[in-house]
């Protein structure tokens, strides 16, 4: 039921992008997401609910429609299935938790 970040390892998503799954379980999961400068996290759709919380940088984030510019501190919730994205605009890190947990990522 304990998940240490030093034994959890870092993986390179390529284009300035990086994840940690940081714990899991059927139901619930935890993701951190490094971007470098510039890097895109392309707009993409999933059949899970979604939490994003900034704990770093400044992202313009984009949801269905909807772009707004996003900073430490600020959350956004992604429903199900809608289309979604970021671009880093200063280097940062989301915490991303998804319901429920991502078997793709495992």
């Amino acid at each position: 039921m304990f998940f240490k970040s030093e034994e959890i390892n870092l993986t390179d998503l390529g284009g300035g992008v990086s994840r940690k799954i940081l714990a899991y379980d059927e139901n619930i999961m935890s993701v951190e997401v490094r971007f470098k400068k510039g890097a895109v996290g392309a707009m993409h759709s999933h059949p899970h609910t979604q939490i994003s919380y900034v704990l770093e940088g400044k992202f313009e984030a984009t949801i269905g429609g909807d772009v707004q510019i996003i900073s430490k501190g600020d959350t956004y919730i992604t429903p199900p299935d809608a289309p979604h994205g970021v671009v880093c605009l200063e280097a940062g890190t989301l915490l991303d938790i998804f319901t429920p947990a991502r078997k793709d990522y495992i």
